[in-house]
């Protein structure tokens, strides 16, 4: 099977700053991004997107005609079910909105002449602070679709203490004299993965491949750590997407770190407001604050930032991309990207530099910044300048 995952207009503003980089169903949340869940369970031949044009050069896009899916649905066995039985002059929908059909490269997203079928249960990550909201149960819908009928590599250490019975490690992963709780959720520890001496870790909890998870950290349940991540300190209901750091003390909660991040030691994130009233998040679709509806609700990082040592940022904090962060006191709560500074203000992070940076980090891993990535990181900075209110006086 074909599969093209579409962003809508709305669907794509809706989840910026993280969509700025990616396709929606780029986006992790759970074990796997999204279009990995869809790839799984539909046994995909082929992944293309459908998102903005400046992200062509990155991410493939369909040459003929596909089964087509809104990029922010998360699969569950209803709508696979609907999807395998579903005629080409068919579509799927729920409250009203489409979800799913077969559609030419060029075609309208729109139900059209199509015979409708309505489904009554779905999961959407509609805003970013949904992939945290939703990440304890998509790591266990996740463990279960990857797990199924196979075996796990032994636990052998010694000095590791387990509880529960949903762990599970994969070929070259390491655990030595930590605590692993699944009692209230699996714990999934990645391929050659590691979780070093000291740690304290209940589930749910993903440990993606390559990534470490530090001596003495403490991480609470409904956490991801992506692939080749290090995370230290306190961790609690956060999601970190991948090739990030935040290896030292210091708390992040109720949070979502990009690709390509790195927190400086000590950093620290409010998650619940002093009054403990719901939080405001800035909307880039509305262009003000939103009432998430959450209590707890901490910080949003796009690809490519980072903060100096003992930042501290406040609930509800969105940091844009290509972002630099450093100095005393509580930086603003609506960060634009390529910004640069902190609470006594910010210059703009100009995009050589910003590249020269990026280039020396992804070197790191052994990875490039290509000439697409340079297009794209350029694209961003030319759409977000007018957020970048300093440049104006």
């Amino acid at each position: 099977m074909q599969i093209t995952f579409i962003d809508t207009e709305e669907s794509w503003k809706q989840m910026l700053p993280l969509s700025y980089t990616r396709p929606v169903a780029e986006v992790r949340v759970g074990i796997l991004k999204v279009h990995e869940k869809w790839s799984t369970m539909l046994n995909a031949s082929s992944i293309t997107f459908r998102s903005e044009d400046y992200l062509r050069g990155l991410f493939p896009k369909p040459e003929n005609k596909t089964l087509t899916i809104l990029g922010n649905v998360l699969p569950n066995r209803e709508l696979v079910d609907a999807i395998l039985s579903l005629g080409e002059k068919e579509a799927i929908l729920w409250n009203d909105q489409l979800i799913a059909g077969f559609f030419d490269p060029g075609e309208p997203f729109e139900t059209g002449n199509r015979k409708v079928i309505e489904i009554s249960e779905l999961d959407l990550v509609v805003h970013p602070w949904d992939i945290f909201r939703l990440n304890g149960s998509e790591i266990k819908k996740d463990y279960e679709l990857i797990t199924k009928g196979r075996k796990s590599q032994p636990l052998n250490d010694p000095h590791t203490k387990t509880y529960g019975d949903h762990i599970f490690l994969e070929e070259g992963a390491s655990v030595k004299a930590a605590v692993l709780n699944a009692e209230n959720g699996p714990i999934y520890i990645g391929k050659d993965a590691e979780v070093q001496e000291g740690a304290l870790i209940r589930g749910p909890f993903a440990l993606c491949e390559q990534s470490v998870v530090n001596m003495g950290a403490k991480i609470k349940g409904d956490s991801t750590v992506g692939p080749h991540s290090k995370v230290g300190g306190e961790v609690s209901n956060s999601v970190i997407f991948g090739y990030s750091n935040k290896g030292h003390e210091g708390f992040l909660g109720n949070s979502v770190l990009g690709e390509w991040c790195n927190l400086g030691a000590d950093t620290n994130n409010s998650n619940l407001k002093n009054n403990y009233a719901n939080v405001k998040m800035w909307n880039f679709a509305s262009g003000r604050f939103k009432d998430t509806g959450l209590q707890f609700c901490g910080l949003i990082m796009g690809d490519h930032s980072k903060c100096g040592i003992n930042t501290m940022f406040n609930t509800g904090t969105t940091v844009g991309v290509s972002v630099n962060i450093f100095g005393d006191g509580f930086p603003r709560t609506i960060i634009p990207s390529f910004a640069w500074g902190g609470a006594s203000g910010f210059s703009t992070y100009q995009t050589r530099k910003a590249f020269e940076t990026a280039e020396l980090v992804m070197q790191r891993r052994n990875k490039e910044l290509t000439e697409a990535d340079k297009a794209m990181l350029s694209h961003i900075f030319e759409m977000t300048s007018e957020n970048r209110v300093w440049e104006k006086k």
